[in-house]
């Protein structure tokens, strides 16, 4: 695999003129031959190269005589899912490309204001549920790198790309950077604007970033992210002021004990070395309905994809994968009572974890980031349940490197905040991520 690239100092070069769009466009098209024939993190484009050329000619043109902007001329991979122009979207299935067409999503508008390049498609399980892509874990190419923005992690991961964008309905941006080594940031639900994005569940479904660090999810976050403050734009985490060190709540019950019998003993370890370091780590009991939430989250979920397919699946339902057409009739078995009782349901949950936590004094809720390290093979994308709860309430997450199985495949911490303290979500992360830097935890077993 390529080294990876920390997004904060590509960026700061590429502005500064220590390297030019279009170089760096020849290099990341050098690198994904190279790498991606073994990764398979893009989707095929047989003219890149030349499309990428082009297009960083036209960014150093736009920005000769004015300033550069914030992703100047860096490359970023994005989800088969969300609209490019220039660019088919077939997210991960063999419908006709013509019938996914649209206008570019808002999130890609924002990249290409920024001066971002588009690295190409990533791959993605068919339409972001749980048919598997051909992507490999680059730690272990015999091991799934985690669905459905498997593309978008694994691009980061291997070296092609220092940014990716992906989209999470339960797990898919928080388990595939933890299975692949990254850093996964999936903020509030509707932060980033998902107009343009083929849907899963509209009122779930999220668009979040993988980066090497938590520096470059902050600056991809100021970027992408509605309402960012102006002058966090660019700032390393961990300037802002007041915000004091975290309460870190540990969601005891029947939630922590879906995590296997590594993700546990790693768990244990990460919170002796956060504890060590001078962090407050404070058992919560959460969720002795687990089942409920689950239930619940299935309902809404279920009930919004089979909406979504509701035109296309009657044409195309020969083409669909077996996972997916199960999934969309399985969603046409739930009604409409059931489904309004459960967007009830989920409302009463969001208001019961904000009072949980205002209650106990927590400012963020830490968890292992999935059940344990990637599985072996490429059929299934793995357990999205670390996720789900949190999804469900809409609250923003990020997931750290925290260490690795033995075998060498990684882990992952994951963090969760309130809902729309997504900045300070960043900067507590940033701490996090120091304290386990250098520790036992960390460095795992390779």
């Amino acid at each position: 695999m390529e080294p990876p690239i920390p997004l904060v100092p590509a960026a700061a070069a590429l502005r500064a003129g220590g390297s030019a769009p279009a170089v760096e466009a020849e290099r990341l098209c050098d690198r994904i031959d190279r790498t991606d024939p073994v990764v398979r993190a893009f989707t095929p484009e047989p003219g890149r190269r030349r499309r990428l050329a082009a297009e960083a000619r036209a960014v150093e043109s736009r920005y000769r005589s004015r300033e550069r902007p914030p992703l100047y001329g860096v490359p970023v991979g994005v989800k088969d899912v969300i609209q490019v122009d220039g660019l088919a979207t077939h997210a991960g299935s063999v419908l006709p490309p013509g019938v996914l067409a649209g206008p570019q999503a808002e999130v890609v508008d924002r990249l290409r204001a920024a001066g971002a390049l588009v690295a190409g498609k990533t791959v993605t399980a068919e339409f972001a549920i749980d048919a598997p892509g051909p992507t490999r874990n680059p730690h272990d190419q015999g091991h799934t790198p985690g669905g459905s923005s498997s593309g978008s992690a694994a691009a980061v991961a291997a070296g092609l790309v220092p940014l990716a964008v992906g989209t999470q309905t339960i797990g898919s941006v928080i388990r595939p950077a933890a299975y692949c080594g990254v850093v996964g940031f999936r903020p509030t639900y509707g932060r980033i604007p998902t107009g343009g994005v083929l849907a899963n569940a509209p009122t779930l479904d999220t668009i979040g970033t993988f980066t090497t660090d938590v520096a470059g999810a902050a600056l991809a976050a100021a970027v992408l992210c509605d309402g960012w403050p102006a002058e966090a734009e660019g700032a390393l985490p961990g300037t802002a002021e007041g915000a004091g060190p975290p309460v870190l709540g540990v969601p005891v019950g029947p939630y922590l004990d879906q995590a296997g019998p590594l993700a546990r003993a790693a768990f244990a370890g990460q919170l002796d070395a956060l504890r060590e370091r001078g962090l407050v780590v404070r058992e919560v009991a959460l969720l002795p309905d687990f089942d409920d939430v689950v239930r619940i989250f299935r309902t809404v979920n279920g009930y919004e994809l089979a909406r979504v397919h509701a035109e296309l699946f009657p044409r195309f339902s020969a083409l669909y994968r077996p996972e997916t057409a199960a999934a969309i009739r399985r969603g046409h078995e739930i009604d409409g009572v059931a489904y309004a009782a459960a967007l009830q349901a989920r409302s009463s949950w969001r208001r019961r974890i904000a009072d949980t936590m205002a209650v106990q004094a927590v400012d963020l809720w830490v968890t292992p980031a999935a059940t344990g390290p990637a599985p072996l093979g490429l059929g299934s994308t793995g357990d999205a349940v670390m996720s789900l709860p949190w999804s469900h309430a809409g609250l923003p997450a990020i997931t750290l490197p925290a260490g690795y199985a033995p075998g060498g495949l990684p882990l992952g911490l994951q963090l969760v905040g309130a809902e729309s303290a997504d900045e300070r979500l960043l900067v507590w992360a940033a701490e996090v991520e120091t304290a386990l830097r250098g520790t036992p935890a960390q460095h795992g077993h390779r």
